[in-house]
């Protein structure tokens, strides 16, 4: 590496140190060194966070359970699991309401939100991403993990950072409220699925009035965030500075979540929701308004 290039690095590792410095992005992120220094803290649990079993099934970072979206978060109208259900999910994943649960994976922020409406204190994200963890030589298992039981009650949920389908309908024709932060594909309606497949008796396309805003470009090449300044070059269609309601969404609510994290604790802006149904749940009801192009 040239000296050039060597002093932009500095001063991009610099400028990301700094932009983590807040209480926002201080209190949720964790590198990989303190993760793996904690790993056999009682006290912390780590969850791995997919849309299937094969990765987990394949390796995962010591310790950590699975919990699956569609299978454990999701019923079949692709809506929240019951508070029951979840509530055993927390309990047999070891959590207690004093854990510090650290998610990971293909959809963190998805587990980070969800704890994070149900009043949960202590959740955070591992910045960095799974193929990172395991070449920087960090602890890894195949072995599926069995935690001691934890107890938890989940309640008080804090619906300032969650929109249902009747909030997305009303917030329809507002101007920058509504942010779609799928591909363009998925927006125009080539596609229902991020897959590139269509759904049966799904109708693809977006919200009307959504503003497009694709999420690509968030993380370095280690998968950690980006620093506050890139990751507003990010979001350059969303009004970052504004006190308007912003409501996020996606296909399953994943990516939604993402946005929303960023946003909220990466970059300081308040009142915003995750639309958890998203897309499987708006392309599939009727009478919901749906645009393509």
């Amino acid at each position: 590496m040239n000296a050039t290039a060597e002093k932009a690095q500095m001063n991009a590792t610099a400028e990301k140190a700094v932009s983590r410095s807040g209480p926002g992005a201080a209190g949720v992120l964790v590198d990989p060194r303190w993760l793996e220094d904690h790993l056999g803290d009682p006290r912390v649990r780590v969850v791995e966070v997919d849309v299937s079993a094969a990765a987990y099934q394949d390796w995962h970072v010591g310790g950590a359970v699975l919990w699956n979206i569609y299978s454990d978060l999701k019923d079949p109208g692709y809506q929240l699991a019951g508070t029951a259900a979840l509530e055993r999910l927390v309990a047999r994943s070891g959590i207690g309401p004093d854990s510090t649960v650290v998610f990971y994976g293909y959809a963190p922020a998805l587990g980070l939100w969800l704890m994070k409406f149900y009043g949960h204190r202590d959740v955070r994200i591992l910045d960095c991403s799974r193929d990172s963890w395991r070449s920087a030589g960090h602890s890894w298992s195949s072995a599926a993990s069995t935690p001691a039981a934890g107890s938890v009650r989940l309640g008080n949920q804090d619906t300032s950072i969650r929109a249902d389908w009747a909030a997305v309908r009303d917030a329809i024709g507002r101007p920058g409220t509504l942010v779609d932060v799928r591909s363009a594909a998925e927006y125009r309606g080539e596609r229902f699925w991020p897959s590139g497949a269509m759904e049966p008796g799904g109708r693809a396309g977006h919200v009307p009035s959504a503003v497009h805003q694709p999420i690509d470009g968030l993380y370095d090449d280690d998968g950690s965030f980006r620093s506050a300044a890139e990751l507003r070059r990010v979001f350059s269609s969303v009004d970052l500075d504004g006190t308007g309601e912003l409501i996020t969404y996606c296909t399953i609510g994943a990516r939604a979540a993402t946005a929303w994290f960023v946003l909220t604790y990466l970059l300081g802006r308040d009142r915003v929701r995750v639309y958890d149904g998203s897309w499987a749940e708006w392309g599939h009801m009727t009478g919901t308004p749906v645009e393509r192009g």
